[in-house]
């Protein structure tokens, strides 16, 4: 069995509005689905992606309102990497990043930035064989939209520990960056010497990332990590996915979740993202849960005629 890199990666937000905008309106992510933290369902949980909702390009974030800042600190994961296409994709998001009031710290082959609440991002050209995950953007040309993810960078409390569950555990390869890559796609994660201070959830964290596996293999995963003498949940059903979470020894939350049955299972890909949708057992609280969501309008109403990809 390998993993098939990242699936899904968590934060946190403070402000659901101002999320959308930037993860849409800047970064030309695609909203997906609205739906709730299942574990919390009086706050947002929002899932941006490919056009397809595709794993391995599904950012997503619980919402708090109000939250107050996180600081990062040993035992989490703290900046996302996604892959652009070319140097040329990395002009581009400088240049517009820097347009829309984002300050930008250019390398040789990256452009790091931070969202509104300061979740690091960067972006990276590599060479891999993995099917670009793009969505579509009016303003975005297709050679120049984000790919999906290339990895994390985390701190870890106990990093040799951390490196060694990531290869013996999970299939790793590599040394300072470990890569964990199956038959479809492939990402990495690098441990790096942790900051001062101690670490604080709030906006702008990662609260777990997601390891992928296929609906076939999920199973056998939990039996595996479990042999292995990984204390983890049950299998959970969350209703778009399976998922199994349990924490890695340097402290940062691992999930391993499935590649279905997808958000277009019960939606049409052209209706993702307009509407709260709800797992059928929070169905009958829709009226009681949708009373305390502020209102997400569709970010893509607004597009000319042909320009939603839909």
């Amino acid at each position: 069995m390998r993993l098939e890199g990242l699936n899904h990666i968590t934060a946190i937000t403070g402000d659901a509005p101002r999320n959308v905008d930037f993860y849409t309106g800047v970064l030309g992510l695609r909203l997906v689905t609205k739906t709730v933290n299942q574990d919390d369902p009086t706050v947002y949980h929002l899932f941006y992606a490919d056009e397809q909702g595709s794993a391995g390009a599904d950012l997503t974030f619980f919402e708090y309102p109000g939250a107050a800042r996180g600081q990062v600190g040993v035992g989490c994961a703290y900046r996302v990497l996604s892959r652009v296409g070319s140097p040329d994709s990395l002009a581009f998001w400088a240049d517009r990043l820097a347009e829309h009031g984002v300050a930008v710290e250019q390398g040789s082959n990256e452009v790091r930035f931070a969202d509104p609440e300061g979740l690091e991002h960067e972006l990276i050209v590599e060479d891999v064989p993995d099917e670009p995950l793009r969505a579509e953007h009016p303003d975005i040309p297709p050679e120049h939209a984000l790919l999906g993810f290339a990895g994390v960078r985390a701190y870890s409390m106990r990093p040799q520990a951390s490196r060694a569950l990531a290869v013996d555990v999970l299939g790793a390869l590599g040394e300072e960056t470990l890569e964990l890559r199956g038959e479809r796609r492939g990402a990495t994660i690098t441990f790096d010497p942790a900051p001062p201070g101690r670490l604080v959830q709030g906006a702008g964290s990662i609260h777990h990332i997601a390891w992928g596996t296929t609906v076939a293999e999920h199973p056998l995963w939990h039996e595996h990590v479990n042999a292995a003498g990984v204390r983890s949940t049950p299998i959970i059903d969350r209703h778009f996915f399976h998922s199994i979470y349990f924490r890695e020894p340097g402290g940062v939350l691992y999930e391993i979740a499935d590649d279905g049955p997808g958000f277009a299972h019960d939606v049409p890909i052209a209706e993702l993202g307009r509407q709260v949708v709800l797992p059928p057992w929070l169905e009958p609280r829709r009226a009681e849960i949708e009373a305390r969501l502020t209102p997400l309008p569709d970010p893509r109403a607004g597009w000319p005629a042909g320009g939603s990809g839909g």
